[in-house]
This record gives structure tokens, sequence and C-alpha cells, in this order.
């Protein structure tokens, strides 16, 4: 029995949603994004009320975003100690809020296919990237999964990134999911004996920016960064020591953790200008233990090597009342404090709570064990002297300068950009993943990193609890990746260079001219503008 229009739309819809997960890791699974959207776009070309195309696009966001932020029932449930069924519905919750995005995004697609059908192809892309972009800054901000990132392996197409940042990757591939769908839509008129024309202007565009896509991307692979000319390295130790999330801050397991600690890090410290611990390793305030502080600082002077490592710092408002900041603390060889770099973007509902008086108190069980934090002020460049980077390569000026950011910090690129702008050589990024689990979360936070390196074209080590610990190069390479949930210790070799690309220097320009584009492309739609290309339905479709 023929299923009725409205019902079929639903399902059609649907599969965007069930596949839009596959994408990204651990499914891995990049190529599908170049056509996980044509189901959708198939969907809205029914006719139908506008409100309709909204409800598709949510359901299809909805479904997808339930699929790729699952594990944040892990990190509620049985790390923050919230009930199974409220976890479930804090993450149905965030999922409908993501979903909206693509359910707007739904909506301005049949919109401008009706009011500008020959300019809707480039509509799309311009509008899915504000969308984007809003979601990076809106509510604090959740970029997680962004469609570009699912790209994160294909080595030439990334390339693009260090103009255009992330966002010109997803305007890529929405471009591409348009012309798809158009073509398809296409061929099925042309079976039913209409008299649509073939969408060239779309399959143009789409060709023209693929191939200078690919060709940048080929030319950049190729092309010598200037640390290699320049001959500028620095070898780097990194330790996984995979401290269980239920005994990281129990007492009972304090030296334990520390003896591990220890353990790992004269395997990592040998030849090596740097030691990194993760995010939070140290289970004490470091500045206020004294004899525990002692015993990082002893660990430090008998391996002669540089250490760096997360851990809590307490602070007071005037009023006296404390609050935390999570930080990241560099030791010299000697053990002397040579700086600290505070975490500034906090994750919500997981270091501080938004709008604490006015919420459910029972997400103050989000923020479990030590309190809420506080954000850091600044992105402070760190420094290890020339003298203490034996093991490097560095001749131009005598010191390595590195940036830190810590955990949800390395998805923002903006926040990334800060540091190289400011004079950083190479990047770190400090993590705790154990909230995650067994789950997807961990790569796909390893994989956004990836991104980082190649818009700023800074190599990266990252330093993560249970993993993934590894180093990526400035050109997206990752050069090595640890597993999750197992001790790691291991050394690495990475780049250093001060090259400024043209997203360190001019930041969201390309995002910004998307939103430009699309506030012009509305303006028009509403000006009346109905027939400026050969193809596509210039009439209001109508439904029940």
């Amino acid at each position: 029995m023929p299923q009725p229009p409205a019902i079929r739309s639903v399902i059609v819809a649907a599969i965007t949603g069930l596949l839009y997960p596959l994408c990204f890791p651990d499914f891995d699974l990049g190529s599908l994004a170049w056509m996980v959207l044509v189901p959708l776009h198939l969907a809205l070309a029914q006719p139908a009320p506008p409100r309709r195309s909204f409800w598709l696009g949510w359901l299809a966001g909805t479904l997808a975003f339930a699929g790729i932020m699952f594990w944040v029932i892990t990190a509620m449930h049985q790390y923050g100690k919230v009930p199974l069924a409220i976890s479930v519905l804090l993450m149905l919750l965030l999922a409908t809020y993501l979903g909206l995005f693509l359910a707007v995004y739904a909506l301005g697609w049949v919109w401008f296919k009706r009011r500008l059908p020959a300019l809707a192809f480039l509509a799309a892309p311009c509008l899915w990237v504000t969308l984007e972009w809003l979601r990076t800054y809106l509510f604090s901000g959740l970029p997680w999964a962004l469609l570009g990132y699912s790209q994160y392996q294909w080595l030439p197409v990334i390339q693009i990134a260090d103009i255009t940042s992330v966002y010109g990757l997803s305007f890529l591939v929405i471009l591409v999911n348009v012309s798809i769908a158009e073509l398809i839509l296409w061929g099925l008129a042309k079976r039913q004996a209409q008299s649509d024309p073939l969408p060239w202007p779309a399959l143009a565009a789409t060709v023209a920016a693929m191939a200078v896509t690919l060709a940048y991307g080929h030319w950049r692979l190729a092309s010598p960064a200037p640390a290699t000319q320049d001959r500028r390295s620095i070898a780097v130790g990194l330790v996984q020591a995979n401290i269980d999330q239920a005994q990281k801050w129990d007492a009972a397991y304090r030296q334990a953790t520390i003896d591990r600690y220890a353990r790992l890090t004269v395997q990592a410290a040998s030849g090596v200008d740097l030691v990194i611990w993760p995010e939070a390793a140290t289970p004490f305030l470091f500045e206020r233990e004294k004899d525990y502080k002692l015993e990082v600082m002893d660990l430090v002077r008998s391996r002669r090597v540089p250490l760096l490592f997360g851990s809590p710092a307490l602070r007071y408002y005037p009023n006296g009342r404390p609050y935390l900041l999570n930080s990241a603390y560099l030791l010299s060889h000697d053990g002397i404090l040579l700086g600290r770099y505070d975490k500034r973007h906090l994750v919500p509902f997981g270091e501080y709570i938004p709008l604490h008086s006015s919420l459910l108190f029972f997400l103050d069980k989000l923020v479990e064990g030590i309190g809420d934090f506080e954000a850091g002020a600044q992105a402070t460049v760190l420094s290890l002297p020339s003298q203490q980077t034996q093991f490097s390569s560095n001749p131009s000026n005598g010191k390595a300068a590195f940036g830190v950011v810590i955990c949800y910090e390395v998805i923002f690129p903006n926040l990334v950009r800060e540091f190289a702008a400011n004079g950083a050589d190479f990047m770190v990024t400090i993590t705790n993943d154990a909230w995650f689990g067994k789950s997807a979360a961990a790569y796909q936070h390893f994989g956004m990193v990836v991104l980082r390196a190649v818009e700023n074209r800074r190599a990266f080590a990252r330093a993560a609890n249970t993993g993934i610990s590894g180093f990526i190069d400035p050109q997206g390479r990752i050069l090595r990746a640890s597993p999750i949930f197992e001790e790691a210790a291991f050394t690495g070799t990475i780049p250093l260079d001060r090259t400024l690309t043209f997203y360190t220097n001019y930041g969201d320009v390309f995002a910004y001219a998307c939103v430009i584009i699309t506030g012009l492309f509305a303006w028009l739609s509403r000006q009346g503008t109905r027939r400026l290309g050969p193809y596509g339905s210039t009439k209001p479709a109508t439904g029940r």
C-alpha cells in the first residue's frame, strides 16, 4: 500500500538523522558525509507548508545528535551520579536543542529554494556555516561534531582550513550534498517527462570548489613547512596514567596515583625536552599541599626534564568564598615554576552550573568532587628556556614557546588561534576523557584536534588520562595515537613553527562572510525576487 507523502517524507528525513552519526568517529565513515543530507533534501522537495520542513529538519537533527552525543548519558549517570532516567532525558533535551539548528537549516533551504531558486545552492552552505558559527558561540557554545570534522582523515581536503577554519569544510560538504540532491531531483523529473533543466550552476560550482580545494591541499602537503626548512623541533614525552575516575579524587588512592605518574614519567623522560601529564593529573591542589608538591618537584629534579601537568588551583573571592581554577603548571628541570595557564572556557554543567540558583538541585551532582570553577583570564603562552631544550633543534630564538588548551577548549577554533597569534611554536592539549567511558566521545574529541593543527599550522601534543594521547603535525597527520583505557608512556618529536596562517591572522572571516551572504540572500528573498534562474519552482508550494 503506497505511503502518504507526509509519512514518506518523515521516513526519508529520518534516514539522514540515523546516518549522520556514522560520519564521525568512531565509525569514521567520512565519505558518507558528502551525501548524508541528500535524503533530507529529497524529503524537503515534497510540496508542503514551511512548518513541515522545520519539523522534518528537527527530526533529522534530533536523531543525528542523539546518536552523536549518546556518551552524555555515561558522563552524567556513571560519573555524575544522576539517575539513569534523568540522564537519558537530559541527553535527549540536548539533542533536541542541537537538532534545532538543522530545523532552521531545513526551513531556510525551502525558503531560498522557493524564493531564490537560482541561488539556493549557494545560500544553503552559507546558511549552514552561519548556523555552525552560531552554535560555536551561542549560550557558551557547543561546536561538537561540526560537519567539517567528519573529514579529519582526508588530508588534501582539510588543508583549506588554514584559510577558512573548519567552517570551510562544512561549506564544501553541504555544497556537494545540495548538488547531489538537485541532480537526483532533476533525474526524477526527467523520468516523469518534466522539462526542468539540468542544475548546471550548482554542479559547476561544486566541481570548481572541489578542484580548488584539492589542488590547494596537495600543494600544501607537497610544500615543505618553514619549520622543516629551519630544522626547528622539540622532543616531548607523554604520560597516560589511566587513572579510574572513581579513584581520581579518593584520598585512599592518592599516593598510588602519584607513584604511577612517577613510574610512567621515568619511561617518558628519556631524551626529551618536556614531559606532559594530563588535565587534573595531580590528585591534590599543587599549590596548597606541600608534601605532595615537593614529591612532584623532586621527581622533576631527579629526571632533569621540565614537566607540564594539570592541577586545580584554589583562589578566594574578596568576600572570602573559595573558588577553583582548572590550571596547567609548567615546572623547569630544577623544579622551579615557570608559568601557569588557567582554563578560560569551562564546560557548562561539568565545571560550573549556569544560572545555578535557578536550576533544579539535582544539577549540582554534575559538578561532583571538587566544586565550581571560575574561568581564567588570558591566553598565557608558556616558554621553555633554550638551556632546558637540549634535545630540540631550536636555533632561532633560544626558546620553545607553546600554548595549552585544556579539554573542551580545543573544540573552539578561536581559542587555539589566540595562542598561535601570541607566538606559540607548538600547542599542547591536556584532557581527562575518562568521563566519556569507552564511547565514541574520546575519538570525536581527538579528531577535532586535527583541524586545530591545520588551521594554525601548529603541531599538537595531546596528553589524556585515559587516552587518546598522541602527536599531530601541522598538516594534520596523526603521528601517533594511543589506545584508550590503557597505561602509556611514549615520546615523539614535533616541529616548531611561528608561521601565521590566514586564519591565524584574520580569524573567522570566512564564517563572517557566510553570515553576511546569508543575510543578503534573506533580504533579497523578502524583496520578492522570484525568478533569478532557469530552474527550480518560483511559486510557494502548498500542502496540508
